[in-house]
Parts: C-alpha cells; structure tokens; sequence
C-alpha cells in the first residue's frame, strides 16, 4: 500500500521530539474531551446489573444529561486528562519498540503487534491508578449507588456536588484506607488482559483494511481518506474482539473484585453471553474518534514534527 502511495513512513529518528510532543498533548488533549462522555456511559453501562438503570447507550446519555446536566457526563474527567502522560508513553514506546523490532525483520504486520501490545503496557501501567478513581468518580450522581465508595458530599445530593478535586481527594482516601496502595492497581491485571490484546491487534487490522481499501480504491483516491476510514474498522474489530474483558475490568476495578475468573463466571451466570456485548456500541462511539486520530491525526502529527531539513523529502 506504502509503495502504491508513494509514502515513507516517518521513523523515530527523524522527528524533532519538541513539536512532536507539543502537538501530540494537544491534540490528545481535544481527542479525549470529544470521547469522554461515551466513556463514562460506557462504564456505567459495563457496571450495572442487567438493565437495572438504563436500557442502552443513548438511553443512559439522556438520562444522566437530564438529571446531571452536561457536567454529569465528564464526572472524573479532571482526574482521567492525566492520562495524558500515559498517552505520551504510548506513542513513545510505540515508535521505539518498532524501530528495535525493525533489526530483526521487515514485516510490517510483526512491527506493529509487537509495538502496539508493548505500548499498551508500559502506558497501563500508568493509567490504571488514574482509571481506578476516575471509574468511581463516574458512578457518582445517578450511577453513584453502583460504586463501593461515595464522595462526602456532607448532605449535598451527587448530582449536585460540585466537580471538584474535592471529590477525588474523599475517593483516594477511601481507597487507599479499604485495599492500601495496591487498591490503585485493582484490576491492573484485567487491564492488561483487555488493552494489550486491543493494542496490537488495532495495529495489524488497520494496515489490513488500509491495503484491502487502497486495491478497491481508485489511484487518485486521497491517502488520507483511506486512512480515515480504515482506522475506524480496524478500532471497531479490535473493540469487538476485546469488550469481554473490558466489561469484566470495569466491574473488578469499580466493584472491588480481586479474582478476574470468578467475576466473569459470574457475570455469565448473572447475565449469560449477552453480558459480554455490555457497553460495546458506546466503546465503539468512543473509540472512533481516537482510531481516526490515530490513523490519520498520528501521522499527520508526525509530518508536522518532521526535522526541517527532512520535510522536502518526505512524500504525503
């Protein structure tokens, strides 16, 4: 596809790593401000039992707009934007692993399954403290009687408690004093199980869909526009194959659970394979607009943070 399109691929080496950062928090930064409430329905939906307070994804989201307002669906969202230190170690990691992977074979396929699963390691392990109370932060207000732990609202109804870090600093203390310091990485484990496998196989299944597009498509067909769309199918397999484990994360991490098998023999048990699919269209919402980032905004990204003297070497 690369040949076809007369594009070269942008390695580590040659980027100026000032602007690729720079731009790279921005526009991390707008990316999860757009998908943040489909996140927080997501979990909620993932949490619940059965269908005990919202029926679906668009009814969970007029429900909590009508009775939490638009601040109701970026409860956490203060705590969750230091993910973006997480996502800084994604990219890097990425792009370095690749280039360590490329020493030993040129299969594109290989690069990217190995880069991707071992981006998304390094990168949980940093956002899985700040999931873990940004999730229960989620469940306040209408979805708060899901969480184990409340904020101290000292008489104030959740849905009117101010968004605060007054909020975060009551569920930290509360963690903290039930499980200790390894209650920030409660489901750290399921949280591998779910990001790894959907990392490096996101990778692999985009080159994929992006080569089947690019023969199907016309020559002057724009690069970007196969990008744009092959990103968003190569996320919608990738959440598909994986949600099993993303409900079953959610539900460690919220619901204090410390054994992965027997919360998902539960959740069989209690909800049979259809619990499986909890929360896979809001995933799929919400991933979306990170997958286009990803496929067309990531290298974008990197043409912009191109040495100087590279840029009239390089094809777009």
């Amino acid at each position: 596809m690369q040949e076809k399109r007369n594009v070269q691929i942008i390695e580590w080496e040659d980027l100026d790593k000032k602007k690729f950062y720079s731009f790279g928090v921005f526009m991390t930064m707008t990316i999860r401000a757009g998908v943040y409430p489909a996140t927080l329905i997501r979990t909620r939906l993932q949490v619940q039992k059965g269908k005990s307070l919202y029926t679906g994804t668009f009814d969970a989201f007029f429900k909590i707009l009508r009775s939490e307002g638009v601040r109701g669906l970026y409860r956490g969202f203060l705590v969750n934007t230091l993910t973006l230190i997480s996502g800084q170690g994604y990219i890097t990691t990425y792009e370095l692993v690749r280039k360590y992977v490329s020493t030993y074979t040129s299969n594109n396929t290989v690069k990217s399954l190995v880069a991707g699963g071992s981006a998304s390691l390094v990168a949980q392990s940093i956002t899985v403290p700040i999931d873990v109370v940004s999730q229960h932060l989620m469940m306040q207000g209408q979805g708060g009687d899901m969480g184990r732990f409340k904020v101290n609202a000292k008489g104030v109804r959740p849905a009117e408690h101010k968004m605060t870090f007054g909020q975060t600093r009551h569920i930290i203390i509360q963690i903290f004093t039930t499980d200790g310091f390894r209650g920030f990485y409660r489901g750290y484990v399921a949280s591998l199980l779910t990001y790894i496998p959907n990392s490096a196989v996101w990778w692999p299944f985009y080159h994929f869909y992006a080569e089947q597009l690019s023969n199907l498509a016309p020559t002057n067909c724009p690069h970007l526009l196969l990008q744009a769309m092959a990103g968003p199918m190569a996320a919608t397999t990738a959440s598909t194959i994986t949600n099993p484990m993303d409900v079953v994360r959610a539900r460690v991490q919220v619901e204090g659970r410390s054994s992965v098998i027997e919360t998902f023999k539960q959740l069989i048990a209690e909800e049979g394979m259809w619990g499986m699919t909890k929360g896979l269209s809001a995933r799929i919402i919400s991933s979306t607009p990170t997958a286009i980032v990803m496929a067309v905004g990531y290298e974008t990204l990197k043409k912009m943070s191109l040495r100087p003297e590279l840029v009239d070497s390089r094809h777009w």
